[in-house]
């Protein structure tokens, strides 16, 4: 049986393969993200980060990097950061005072409310581009993307696992 001829080797090709294009967004979307911004000196990570430990204080990073679905590894050097500007800090958590929890501070709640209009205005211009309809088409298929494909991912979403060991530890 005759193998199937391979496709040209173009660039053409290349730009328009769908892991491309999904490269490409992510760069546009972190870059909007960062021009909006700007006068809060925050990462797209560091912010999910902020958001993860509001809303479960005393989140360690095992389960913060489940929740927001971030490398355990990479994740150090970010809770690093937010802890050096003050807008997260380490206790020890009481029944193993190894594992640290993780909560705002008074600094980190206050940039979080903050910068959310910003955050707003970053996520509207991705989509801005696009038709309403096609802006909810869009987000439909991308959540489905991502949903059906979790499990492909070096780090697959685990928040309702994680966070339900949080609160029996808790």
């Amino acid at each position: 049986m005759p193998s199937k001829p391979l496709p040209p080797i173009t660039m053409e090709a290349v730009y328009a393969a769908p892991g491309y294009l999904f490269r490409r967004m992510q760069q546009i979307a972190v870059s909007i993200f960062m021009e909006e911004c700007q006068a809060f000196d925050l990462t797209p990570v560091q912010y999910a980060a902020l958001i993860a430990i509001h809303t479960h204080p005393g989140i360690d990073a095992t389960r913060l990097s489940a929740v927001i679905a971030f490398d355990r590894s990479t994740l150090g050097s970010v809770i690093e950061r937010l802890q050096a500007k003050d807008f997260v800090e380490r206790k020890p958590a009481p029944e193993d005072k190894r594992i640290k929890l993780l909560y705002l501070t008074k600094q980190g709640a206050a940039i979080l409310r903050e910068i959310i209009p910003a955050v707003e205005r970053a996520q509207a211009r991705m989509l801005e581009p696009l038709k309403p309809t096609e802006r909810k088409a869009l987000m439909g298929l991308m959540a489905q993307l991502v949903d059906l494909n979790n499990e492909a991912s070096r780090v697959p979403l685990r928040a309702e696992d994680a966070l339900e060991r949080l609160g029996k530890a808790g």
